[in-house]
């Protein structure tokens, strides 16, 4: 998110430095990068309640003096009739609506507006639009402005399971498969909701009188829609990371005093609804057990003042948590909240007390490790700990089960080599694996090492973003200084002279002891789940593959996704995988090319030239019928 530094420093007492105010979100844990005056912020998915000016000021309260200034409609609001529905309270918890009439269009905009499109460079788009997107930029909190005389009849929010077609304000149609929380007109789609809104309901460059919703839905309910229907929202971004549930009513009263520094408001009325217990969440203070998480002795009162500076409220022995930060729950978020404000830099690694139970230690790292290198699209493999060729110090097996293999490996990655090779046979051009495994070795006595091996070699991989890139040194150091930016990774190149291998490409391994990882491997938050139900393994295929490219130019944007369902989930007996393997968005053209791989092989025997063909003319004689989708060359 973008953020002008004129819009911070405008609320600061102080006025710092642009350098400065980077400094304390550095210090906060806010990473960013300076463009001129600009902010480019990327905040972590849990802090949603930062998507804003005022987000990041409330932060920086813990280092200067803020005033934000941003008035309120403070006079009595009439109680407005609206005939409205919410079918799906779970959903939608709280909503107001706002029904503003004024007596003309402003012609120019007061100086806190005008300066949002000008220092953002953002297009503008009508009187009440324009209103509704600063509030978001400004507050946090999404809005939505429907032309009041378009909404005649009744309102209804709820969850719909059904395909339709709907026709966004962007003049986009879009096709909505499986459920999605909406609001209809008369039995008609006017709104996405938390993504966007309808053409049927919008408001114009000559709209005077507009019905304005603010609401809060359940990040469930919104996550993943706009990427489904390809839909750039920043509504759905904020949505997606939580809102404050309770901000509805001050922001609409912040919309009226924003309106009424424009022009003249002929009439306003508000309804508000709200479907659970309003209760602030409540933690105990508990200053003992916060020195222990962060290894330090802070006082009562200096714990007590970080909290406040940051909107919490203390009340009879217990820390209210604002309702703006969902995030916080525990005791170890309060001890997050301090240690961020004290400065991570400044908690000395030695103060830290660590419990002294290596072996649950040990497990939780190798867990962590495993998450993160599978997110990073390795696959873990386990292999027999006997091997047949005795190295120095190998354990040689009194009685072993196979007489092939009659000593305890020293390493781990010489049979990652031949996990490669047998992949690498298969045609594989993309291989990411890794192995976490016990080593034993003997000297004078028995030594045992819980150790991570990698290899990895070939393509980045299969997509359109890392299928030119070719795995290396540099990509590997990348990924590992991700989770371990402290440790200095030995990364060899494997020499493939002495291997039983045609292929050029450069073979990257590690090994390295489980015990080099420290604890902050735990701060990771891992995208891989646990399966739900057991996946049979099945046999790979020994018999050849073959693939064909084709690649698609799309001149209508919106069949995009028909396409993929279409060609990515294409059902065949004789096609191991697809994958889109480049991408061109030609703007300019308003036209998309995108190249699909179709990998083919047969679980049951050598696939013929015939046999693929047929299949390939299906799949381009199937696409085709597509509007919009061609395939350039084809004659």
């Amino acid at each position: 998110m973008k953020i002008s530094y004129k819009h911070l420093v405008n609320c600061i007492e102080e006025s710092p430095s642009i350098q400065s105010i980077s400094n304390s979100l550095f210090h906060l844990g806010h990473e960013h990068e300076i463009e001129g005056d600009i902010f480019n912020m990327e905040f972590t998915p849990n802090r949603g309640d930062c998507l804003s000016v005022n987000g990041l000021l409330r932060d920086l309260a813990v280092f200067y003096k803020i005033d934000c200034n941003q008035e309120l409609y403070n006079d009595d609001i009439a109680d407005l009739s609206l005939n409205f529905e919410n079918l799906s309270e779970d959903t939608c918890t709280h909503i107001s609506f706002l029904k503003i009439e004024i007596d003309s269009i402003p012609k120019q905009y007061s100086s806190c507006l005008e300066s949002y499109f000008l220092d953002l460079s953002i297009n503008k788009n009508n009187f009440f639009t324009d209103i509704s997107n600063y509030l978001s930029y400004e507050t946090g909190q999404p809005t939505h402005c429907y032309d009041e005389e378009k909404i005649r009849g009744k309102l209804l929010f709820h969850e719909i399971n059904e395909n339709l077609e709907f026709e966004t304000l962007l003049d986009k149609k879009i096709s909505l498969t499986n459920s999605n929380a909406v609001f209809s007109l008369n039995n008609e789609v006017i709104n996405l909701a938390g993504v966007v809104g309808g053409k049927n309901s919008a408001c114009s460059k000559n709209t005077k009188k507009v019905i304005v919703e603010c609401a809060y839905f359940q990040p469930e309910a919104i996550i993943g829609k706009s990427i489904k229907y390809g839909i750039q929202s920043e509504a759905s971004h904020k949505f997606e990371r939580g809102v404050d549930p309770k901000c509805q009513e001050k922001v609409l009263r912040r919309f009226i005093k924003l309106v009424s520094e424009h022009t003249n408001i002929r009439d306003i009325s508000m309804a508000s609804y709200k479907y659970n217990d309003d209760e602030d969440h409540k933690i105990p203070i508990n200053l003992n057990k916060i020195n222990r998480i962060i290894g330090m002795n802070i006082t009562h009162d200096y714990y007590l003042k970080i909290l406040t500076k940051l909107g919490f409220r203390i009340e009879n022995d217990y820390i209210n948590v604002p309702s703006f930060r969902s995030d916080v729950r525990s005791q170890n978020d309060l001890a997050e909240e301090v240690a961020r404000v004290i400065g991570y830099d400044n908690v000395q690694i030695s103060e830290i007390n660590i419990p002294k139970s290596n072996k649950s230690n040990s497990k939780d790292i190798e867990n962590k490790l495993r998450f993160f290198l599978l997110d990073h699209g390795f696959y873990e493999v386990i292999n027999s700990p006997f091997v047949s060729v005795a190295s120095k110090d190998a354990i040689k097996v009194d009685n072993p089960l196979d007489s092939n293999r009659g000593y305890l490996r020293t390493n781990i990655t010489n049979s990652l080599v031949d996990n490669l090779l047998f992949n690498e046979r298969r045609q594989k051009d993309s291989i990411k694996l890794f192995e976490i495994s016990n080593i034993y070795s003997t000297n004078i006595e028995i030594n045992k090492k819980r150790r991570l091996s990698i290899i990895a070699s070939g393509r980045v991989g299969l997509n359109y973003q890392d299928f030119s890139k070719i795995i290396d040194e540099k990509y590997l150091t990348k990924i590992l200084n991700k989770i371990a930016p402290d440790i200095n990774f030995d990364i060899e190149v494997i020499s493939r002279n002495t291997l039983d291998t045609k292929i050029k490409n450069e073979i990257f391994s590690l090994e390295i002891e489980i015990d080099e990882f420290k604890n902050n491997i735990y701060s990771y938050e891992e995208i891989s789940k646990p399966p739900q139900h057991f996946n049979q393994v099945t046999k790979i295929s020994e018999h050849p593959t073959s693939f064909k490219d084709i690649s698609f130019l799309i001149k209508d944007p919106d069949k995009i996704n028909e396409l993929q369902e279409l060609l990515l989930g294409y059902s065949s007996d004789i096609i191991n995988k697809v994958f889109i393997f480049d991408y061109y968005n030609n703007l300019k053209k308003n036209e998309i090319k995108m190249g699909f791989r179709f990998i083919f092989q047969s679980k049951t025997s050598t696939l013929t030239s015939s046999e693929i063909d047929f299949t390939y003319h299906e799949i381009i004689n199937k696409s085709l019928k597509i509007r919009g989708v061609s395939i350039p060359g084809l004659l």
